[in-house]
């Protein structure tokens, strides 16, 4: 058995999670078994369902909040058991954090890959200054260099390791999160919105995903069309300054808060149009899942990676075209809703390399090369 220590799930499901769930759902486990190395002693997205694949699930104390209990107990963990693993996959948006390489490459794990899933800084000052600090540094410790786009690849690596990073699509498990139409009545009929037309994000509530933005196109939206609701799929810091705007802009009863959510597709499902006005992403799991469900996008110009763009019903939008311009532009699609055709839909996404059904079996011939 090759066994591979994978770090990156953390408590929120957000999409690094959605990434490791979905390959790890389909790899080959009768040859390559992963366990998981998660930062906090909570329960993790997804652990359950972890362990019924036969996973380990190793919690340990959360760096920022127990910096010395942290590094006691990764490396109590690693001396016992760094000689069970032929690999570790640390999955992250920053290297403010390489610790999981260093003490890999300490206790003798020979394959220690390093996995970018973010085009920009999603955080302060400090981890910024950190990133840049190993970013220069990382090459002695990682022996592969992964990333999830080019843009993402370019944040991590120097330009000397950018022609040795390998590009693994963010693959999508199609029926998992395809249109079903009893889901869109289950959803819709729970939050009373069947006669609505609903707007929806999926994302963690973060200045990242800009559903700040969001509640501004809103407020334009609804004063023209107002049998309308925008879900939230998702929680995050900005939660309280989202409820706060949704005040201020006198729509609160037109947001809806959904929290996190694991069938995803069922919320998709209970939309009519994705808003995807995020002011960076790598290469997103979420506008390629709303695709997948047949949903018509709209999203920031410029800052989603036009390879995410797989289906016609995709539609790009400046962000400094301001909120009233989305508005309207929102009002134009809804003009006409129609999804995506499903044999379309699994047409382009195993043609651009987005069905984990065809890229699961790269990533294992990836994860057991020398």
């Amino acid at each position: 058995m090759y066994k591979v220590l994978v770090f990156g799930i953390t408590e929120n499901p957000g999409g690094v999670e959605s990434f490791l769930v979905n390959y790890y759902r389909k790899i080959d486990r009768t040859k390559i078994q992963f366990d998981f190395l998660c930062n906090t002693h909570n329960e993790v997205a997804y652990e359950n369902e972890l362990k019924s694949l036969g996973g380990q699930v190793v919690h340990i104390a959360m760096r920022s909040k127990e910096p010395m209990k942290y590094r006691k107990e990764l490396k109590e963990f690693m001396e016992k058991h760094a000689s069970d693993y032929q690999a570790v996959w640390v999955n992250v948006c920053s290297l403010a954090n390489i610790d999981y390489l260093k003490i890999a490459k300490k206790y003798g794990i020979k394959k220690r890959i390093i996995h970018s899933h973010n085009s920009q800084n999603m955080d302060n000052r400090i981890r910024m200054f950190l990133h840049m600090i190993n970013r220069q540094r990382i090459s002695d410790y990682a022996t592969d260099f992964w990333a999830c786009s080019e843009d993402a690849a370019k944040w991590f690596y120097k330009e000397d390791l950018q022609s040795k990073a390998v590009i693994i699509k963010n693959a999508i498990e199609l029926d998992r999160v395809g249109f079903s139409e009893e889901k869109r009545e289950v959803i819709r009929n729970k939050y009373g919105i069947s006669d609505k037309l609903v707007l929806g994000n999926v994302g963690r509530l973060h200045f990242q995903k800009n559903q700040l933005f969001a509640l501004d196109i809103m407020k334009c939206f609804s004063q023209k069309n107002p049998n309308c609701v925008l879900m939230l799929v998702g929680q995050g810091e900005d939660e309280k300054k989202l409820h706060q705007r949704a005040e201020e802009l006198n729509i609160k009863e037109k947001i809806i808060f959904a929290g996190v959510q694991s069938d995803i597709g069922a919320y998709l499902s209970a939309f009519d149009i994705f808003l995807f006005p995020s002011v960076f992403e790598g290469l997103s799991i979420a506008g390629l899942e709303a695709q997948v469900n047949g949903l018509p996008v709209l999203a920031s110009y410029g800052v989603i990676p036009k390879k995410v763009k797989l289906t016609e019903n995709f539609h790009f939008k400046k962000l400094e075209d301001g909120a009233k311009s989305w508005a309207e532009e929102i009002e134009k699609l809804s003009l006409e809703l129609k999804r995506t055709d499903k044999n379309e839909i699994e047409k382009q996404f195993t043609e651009a390399g987005f069905n984990i059904d065809t890229e699961v079996k790269r990533l294992e011939k990836l994860l057991m090369e020398k």
